[in-house]
């Protein structure tokens, strides 16, 4: 996909930038047409309707969007990257790719302070690195200079243009009619569940399409480190961490909000990310009847969630025989999402389980295979589970293994 943007900043921009900056001091207000011919008259220039109208456009971007990079926003762009020689890249459905534009030094930096200004972030010499969540819904991060030796880096996750449901996601190809199923079946049934996957695999927007699922009398509290779950639900509440000041005071972190959204009257406790000691709290609200409870975990494979759990464990302070007690009875289902190629798609669903030596495992129940979802050694006992609310994974005739691998195997 090429993106149709107007040029990216140049020099003649920045004395009329500086002008209508002075005049927003001066006058704090919107940036329309009527100032922007304000402070042209101030040049002694006058300009054309359609070019006034251009230059206002881009003006506004500097001053209340994202600058340059404005005009790389477009239906299916998932992220923005500054790298710190100034270039720019786009990741959208048809994968990671180089844009048109590239930043100068002192542009990227003057873009991510103001950015971090906007998200009520500090970022200088003395902070230079910031991680905000911008009022448009964009997820900001940045880098300066000495830690980042070459220049600014800017990295910007976009908020999803619509609200997917799992039949929008059956419709683009991420999941396919049984697995549909299968999904819709774990919220009704209330097993509490993790989507896990790598970076920029749809965790979030999976997440989000299963919650719609939930019956609309149940209340669903949210807990994030930064706002990105928009879940299309009419009984939601949000409950978002907070960083300290300058000070090194007021901080909120994922594992007080845990505990209050237990006082809250949940009827399901969602973690958008499980990335720390709040993974304790997780399981203990989920062990004292929360139902349905969910989260991301970043992972590589399903077969690794448990070693990634304790991991996120070992933080809170359980060892690995208290976590897989915890996991086992707090945690049944792990969704894994993979991309390939640039598509975002689910590839496996699988069961937590203890071992005979008594340490978590995943096994798998359903996974994909050559575009098929092929049956695993926990297919009968996810089907058990999830009882009349889905029909029956694909039948693969009673057999430990899908067929799809043992046809791989042989």
């Amino acid at each position: 996909m090429t993106a149709t943007h107007r040029p990216a900043f140049d020099e003649d921009l920045a004395p009329l930038l500086e002008l209508l900056r002075e005049d927003l001091v001066r006058s704090p207000g919107a940036v329309d047409v009527p100032r922007v011919v304000r402070v042209l008259r101030r040049q002694g220039r006058v300009l054309g309707a359609a070019a006034t109208l251009e230059l206002t456009a881009r003006l506004r971007d500097h001053v209340d969007g994202l600058g340059p990079l404005q005009a790389l926003i477009a239906p299916g762009v998932t992220d923005l990257l500054v790298n710190d020689d100034g270039a720019v890249w786009v990741d959208d459905p048809d994968g990671l790719r180089r844009a048109g534009v590239r930043l100068r030094p002192g542009e990227a930096r003057e873009l991510a302070v103001r950015l971090a200004t906007v998200g009520g972030r500090r970022l200088d010499d003395a902070v230079p690195w910031a991680d905000a969540h911008l009022p448009t819904g964009i997820r900001f991060h940045a880098v300066l200079p000495p830690l980042s030796p070459g220049g600014t880096i800017i990295s910007l996750r976009l908020p999803a243009t619509r609200r997917l449901s799992l039949d929008d996601l059956e419709q683009l190809g991420a999941i396919e009619p049984t697995s549909r199923a299968v999904l819709q079946a774990i919220i009704i049934s209330r097993l509490p569940f993790l989507v896990t996957g790598g970076t920029g695999t749809g965790k979030s927007t999976l997440l989000a399409a299963m919650l719609r699922e939930a019956p609309p009398g149940e209340r669903i509290v949210v807990v994030e480190d930064v706002l990105e779950l928009a879940v299309d639900h009419p009984h939601v509440v949000h409950l978002q961490s907070r960083h300290a000041n300058s000070e090194g005071a007021g901080a909120v972190d994922l594992t007080a909000l845990v505990r209050q959204s237990l006082r809250m009257r949940p009827d399901r406790i969602v973690l958008g990310e499980c990335r720390g000691a709040e993974i304790r709290e997780l399981l203990q609200a989920l062990n004292t009847g929360h139902e349905g409870g969910c989260g991301t975990v970043h992972a590589n494979a399903a077969r690794d969630v448990p070693a990634r759990l304790e991991a996120l464990g070992a933080l809170g302070g359980l060892g690995r025989a208290a976590l897989a007690a915890q996991v086992a009875s707090a945690l049944e289902v792990v969704v894994h999402l993979g991309r390939r190629d640039g598509v975002r798609a689910l590839e496996e669903i699988a069961l937590l389980r203890r071992g005979e030596d008594g340490m978590l495992q995943a096994e798998t129940a359903l996974r994909l295979w050559d575009g098929h979802l092929a049956e695993g050694p926990a297919a009968a006992a996810l089907t058990a589970r999830i009882g009349r609310a889905a029909p029956a994974p694909p039948s693969a005739g009673g057999a430990s293994q899908p067929r799809a691998l043992r046809r791989r195997s042989a």
